[in-house]
């Protein structure tokens, strides 16, 4: 319903307010979707990576994958309803999802009822989920083989958006250059897959499912770790593999003026020694470190990073992907 209504939508209003603040900046949900599209392509047994690459049949099961996956994540907000999908705020409420913004598809018993509408696309890495009621005067006419309908124009414009066009969580192989994915793609092993990702990938934090994706094999964090993974052969060419799940790692990121690693992230940077107490510069190994700029060559191995094995950063409500 839109702003010109001549009531207000008092159960839409009570969801809306339930979700925002149980998600005020869409973190919880954008995680949710990245797992969802994650899990759908199966990297580490498939090698997928994009939605193009999904068959049909696994596109129309997105819907129910993101219905499930945001119910586990919001276990605190969200329990299961009667007729609907949900129950938020004693209140039930569908949930559809569409890759398409607009798209989603509408059974007979949604009509007159509450919807949580999702929609991402991983090419732009943007998501947008909000609340509209599927009204008569909101949804069309016409329905399909299925009985199935669709928002009109009205319905679209009266969806009170929880979040519009945020950024999902990035899928780097998606939306790496093209000629620096085939580099990667065409190395025969997973560890020269791993390898040289982060060679190419320098500065932007790179999920454990890409690893997978490219490691395809059970023990695909061995790809990462010292002792023959990434960290040890990158290291002669100037690499610090900076892992995301370790406080002392995103210290070290954050001294070096890197980007934010979160858990279950890691972080390519290339670094040349630097000058003592230089801004944007790290102490390791005995002497100062600063990032590498572009086309610098390195003609000092990285330095070792921390003994982390004991100290991991926390990650509330962080699931195994």
């Amino acid at each position: 319903m839109g702003s010109d209504d001549a009531y207000r939508d008092e159960d839409l209003e009570r969801v809306f307010n339930a979700y925002k603040a149980a998600d005020p900046s869409g973190e919880r949900t954008a995680r949710a979707i990245r797992r969802t599209l994650d899990m759908l392509y199966n990297g580490q047994h498939t090698g997928r990576y994009s939605p193009d690459q999904l068959f049909k049949t696994e596109k129309t099961h997105v819907g129910s994958v993101v219905e499930i996956e945001l119910r586990r994540d919001f276990d605190d907000l969200i329990s299961d309803g009667d007729k609907l999908d949900y129950t938020i705020a004693d209140t039930e409420i569908d949930c559809k999802f569409s890759f398409r913004d607009g798209g989603w598809m509408l059974p007979p018993e949604c009509l007159g009822e509450l919807l949580l509408v999702v929609t991402a696309d991983d090419f732009s890495a943007t998501w947008s989920a909000g609340i509209v009621r599927a009204s008569p005067d909101n949804v069309r006419i016409s329905i399909n083989r299925d009985a199935k309908t669709s928002l009109n124009t009205a319905g679209r414009a009266a969806i009170k958006w929880l979040v519009r066009n945020g950024e999902l969580p990035e899928n780097v192989l998606l939306r790496m250059d093209p000629r620096d994915r085939e580099a990667v793609l065409e190395k025969r092993s997973g560890q020269q897959r791993v390898n040289e990702l982060f060679r190419r990938v320098q500065l932007i934090p790179i999920s454990r499912n890409t690893i997978a994706t490219l490691g395809q094999q059970d023990d695909f964090m061995k790809r990462v770790r010292a002792n023959g993974g990434a960290r040890t052969t990158l290291q002669p060419e100037g690499f610090l593999i900076i892992g995301g799940d370790y406080e002392a790692h995103r210290s070290i990121a954050l001294q070096l003026g890197a980007p934010n690693v979160g858990p279950g992230e890691f972080l390519s940077v290339r670094v040349v020694p630097s000058e003592p107490n230089r801004p944007d510069s790290v102490h390791l190994d005995g002497r100062w470190w600063r990032v590498a700029l572009p086309g610098e060559p390195c003609t000092t191995p990285a330095p070792n990073l921390p003994d982390t094995r004991k100290r991991k950063a926390k990650s509330p409500r962080q699931r195994p992907q």
